[in-house]
């Protein structure tokens, strides 16, 4: 399904995020260096700890996409808000991955700050869990 925004700052964000989650579920998780901001933080599912800086965000992203097969993403319902330079977006997301042999079809939430500078949008953090049991 293609979403869209009547708002041209909105589309050009989640343009951003679009491209961001088709580098990882079905690019090149490397080209995440396009959209990783350098000081970017993330707070993951499986990590006890925070993901400080774009390239230990790169790596968690990374490794996902090689320890699995990604069959299926999609964002559902999204919402953005502009905050001038400035932009939160979040969806639900529904996926279906192998990973260790087991197909695992999952749902859950996804956020985002994003932050413009010199004329691209930038993610400085994410924080994304599956829906709760």
């Amino acid at each position: 399904m293609t979403i869209s925004f009547n708002d041209p700052v909105k589309q050009e964000v989640w343009a951003t995020v679009r491209a961001l989650n088709d580098a990882w579920t079905q690019g090149d998780p490397d080209d995440l260096v396009n959209y990783f901001h350098p000081n970017m933080v993330a707070i993951t599912a499986t990590d006890r700890l925070r993901r400080d800086g774009a390239a230990e965000c790169l790596a968690g992203w990374k490794g996902f996409a090689e320890a699995t097969q990604i069959h299926h993403w999609e964002e559902i319902d999204p919402v953005i808000h502009i905050y001038g330079d400035a932009a939160v977006v979040a969806y639900y997301f529904d996926m279906s991955f192998t990973m260790g042999g087991q197909t695992i079809n999952m749902g859950g939430r996804d956020m985002f700050f994003f932050a413009r500078e010199k004329g691209r949008w930038w993610a400085v953090a994410d924080q994304f869990s599956a829906y709760p049991a």
